[in-house]
């Protein structure tokens, strides 16, 4: 799993005299976030999207003559609306992180332009 995949640091906490953290039970162990087993099948999630979406942007850059800018922010809009609507379950550093994998992947000679 790439070290920049996003993580689910914490559940949360709440208020009150003294803080509270939250936490679940985890084979008898109190675990507050995911598992390591739950990362990777988030990861793995991610990263599938990440594929499906390059998969299908890049025939629309090569025949229809979108930009990949306007490809990518197109299919951003369609993730965040699929999102927002409850359909699919990705948290936003998830989005950002597929939005940013699915570029990656789509334009792999532009990363090293870009970060110069």
């Amino acid at each position: 799993m790439p070290a920049d995949s996003p993580r689910e640091r914490s559940l949360g906490s709440v208020t009150g005299v003294q803080p509270k953290l939250l936490v679940r039970e985890v084979d008898g162990r109190y675990q507050s976030g995911l598992t390591a087993e739950q990362l990777w099948e988030r990861y793995d999630a991610c990263e599938d999207l990440a594929v499906q979406l390059s998969a299908y942007a890049s025939p629309k850059i090569a025949c229809s003559g979108l930009s990949p800018e306007v490809a990518l922010t197109r299919a951003e809009k369609g993730l965040g609306l699929k999102v927002d609507a409850g359909e699919w379950d990705f948290s936003q550093p998830e989005v950002a992180w597929v939005m940013k994998r699915t570029q990656q992947l789509l334009l792999p000679s532009s990363l090293h332009a870009k970060s110069e």
